[in-house]
């Protein structure tokens, strides 16, 4: 039954995406005195990151008695369930034993509300925190038969708390312009950015100039021309409210983002279409055809920070940083700071 379910949602997403949004055909009409005829063209580099989730219930994670073992939990999520013994122990009998996990702040009793100790002596985390990141350690007694003696055993858990990257769609694109001094010029920027806005507001996405520029620009074989240099992102805005996440397959980010970006390039292509279709000459600002381009970039949040070598189980993962660094913006990397103590520094103090 629920393979059956999963199927027909997985179909029913398909073809939604692949007939898409419909676009307003006001905001074409408008756009229309501003274009070329020219054949659509759009280049852009993407890379799509592999989505990581170590959340699910089924998920046990056993330690060792030689090194400590990292454990991933997503931000405000649940979290897989933290053996007190190792992959040997896993499949022997023990008799009468006794768990006892201790964290950052002290013994963790089994009526705590955020890290719960089970019967068999597992740890888990109902709703991770970042302050709830750093060392954890199982304090093993049993007993391998009733007539040996009582054995003791220590294993060490380094916790830390991930989230995915803020990631998001970088365009850039280019308009034939007005003289540079123009307020015409200015009143095009605003008009772009409402349709573009409204575009995407259906998908919890947002757009954001991040710079809009001027140039005169010396063509081969022709004289001086103004252009208009935009340059925008769309990204995705945080659909968690409060403790409980999203979970509608709609709310993942990558998709929504995707949606968005199909929305977007076929809104440039359209407007040259429509202009296409036209006998009247030329406007005096028009999108010039070719020069829309796209990437995709990764951030993380501050205090957080991607490392393949640290965490190899979470290479596309935004893992809080540990003590010693700090990530004090939106980079993909935490810095090096020998006085921070605390696990998620966003200052080297």
């Amino acid at each position: 039954m629920e393979a059956s379910a999963s199927g027909r949602a997985w179909r029913t997403w398909r073809r939604a995406r692949a007939s898409g949004f419909p676009l307003s055909r006001a905001a074409i009409l408008l756009f229309s005195a501003f274009l070329v005829r020219a054949p659509p063209s759009v280049e852009y580099l993407v890379r799509f990151p592999r989505t990581f989730r170590l959340t699910q219930e089924s998920v046990k994670i056993v330690g060792s008695s030689n090194f400590p073992v990292k454990v991933y939990v997503m931000l405000h999520q649940k979290s897989p369930h933290v053996l007190c013994v190792t992959q040997r122990l896993r499949n022997s009998e023990l008799i009468d034993p006794s768990f006892q996990w201790h964290g950052p702040k002290g013994k963790i009793v089994s009526e705590n509300s955020t890290a719960q100790v089970t019967s068999t002596g597992s740890l888990i985390f109902q709703n991770f925190e970042e302050a709830m990141s750093g060392v954890y350690t199982c304090f093993l007694e049993y007993k391998p038969t009733v007539e040996e003696i009582v054995k003791n055993l220590q294993l060490k858990y380094l916790v830390y708390a991930y989230r995915e990257p803020h990631y998001y769609y970088q365009f850039t694109a280019r308009y034939h312009a007005a003289p540079c001094n123009s307020i015409y010029n200015i009143s095009f920027e605003k008009k772009l950015l409402q349709i573009l806005s409204k575009l995407v507001l259906d998908l919890s996405c947002e757009i954001s100039l991040l710079k809009s520029e001027c140039h005169r620009v010396k063509m081969q074989r022709a004289g001086l021309q103004n252009e208009l240099f935009f340059t925008f992102s769309v990204s995705s805005l945080d659909t968690e409210k409060g403790p409980k996440p999203c979970t509608d397959q709609n709310c993942e980010s990558s998709k929504r983002l995707s949606k968005a970006k199909n929305l977007i390039e076929r809104f440039f292509n359209q407007q040259v279409e429509v202009l296409g279709r036209r006998s009247d000459p030329l406007p005096e600002i028009y999108y010039i055809e070719g020069t829309l381009q796209m990437v995709w970039i990764n951030r993380c949040f501050p205090g957080y920070g991607m490392n393949t070598l640290k965490h190899p189980k979470c290479p596309e993962c935004c893992v809080i940083c540990s003590p010693g660094s700090y990530n004090p913006r939106d980079g993909i990397h935490c810095l090096q700071c020998n006085s921070s103590l605390v696990y998620g520094a966003k200052a080297c103090v």
